[in-house]
């Protein structure tokens, strides 16, 4: 059995497309010195985190019946 021309070049790039994805050539975005600008308390979403923490107790105690972010306890809130 004899495998065409365009057969043979259909599988070089689909072999070329799959080991392709084995290199990178993308620079990370942020550089291991800029880490700590992203870690800074002024990056937070929140603005009060110990606000932010208790409403999130609260949705996850309110929606604990239907897991709601993976939390414990039922929906009584009595975790």
């Amino acid at each position: 059995m004899t495998v065409s021309k365009l057969q043979r070049f259909n599988w070089i790039l689909v072999v070329l497309g799959l080991t392709s994805g084995c290199s990178s050539t993308f620079e990370p975005w942020v550089k291991p010195y800029e880490r700590d600008n992203l870690a800074d308390p002024i990056m937070s979403m929140n603005r009060n985190p110990v606000s932010s923490s208790y409403t999130n107790h609260v949705y996850q105690a309110r929606e604990g019946a239907r897991g709601a972010e993976g939390g414990a306890g039922g929906g009584c809130g009595c975790n």
